[in-house]
């Protein structure tokens, strides 16, 4: 799998637009913490089904587009966080040490059903 970069706001129209899942990874640059977050969802992530668009946000480069997810999804700010959107709705979200890939796969797969 790879990243999709989220580097501006119009991808978060096609990502609310969209049918299906997506995922939204956002992460600190500066902030370990984060990193271990992001390197323990990679190390799981071929759970994830393979048609699930995983979109990353350098919240450090793009806050203003952290902003408008917060806004778009309705969801409170947090780093690093993950938010499962399916059919343009966060149906999920989880921060730090929550973040895991084989627990976001098992909701897509429950959800899909």
């Amino acid at each position: 799998m790879n990243w999709i970069p989220l580097e501006n706001q119009e991808q978060l129209q096609n990502i609310k637009n969209a049918a299906g899942f997506s995922i939204i990874f956002k992460h600190s640059t500066r902030c370990s913490i984060s990193l271990m977050a992001k390197r323990k969802f990679e190390l799981d992530w071929d759970s994830i089904p393979e048609n699930t668009n995983l979109y990353f946000l350098n919240l450090i480069n793009y806050r203003e587009i952290s902003n408008a997810i917060a806004d778009v999804f309705q969801v409170h700010h947090q780093s690093p966080q993950l938010l499962l959107i399916k059919d343009g709705e966060c149906i999920f979200e989880s921060s730090h040490g929550e973040i895991s890939a084989d627990e976001t796969a098992e909701l897509i797969l429950a959800s899909a059903e």
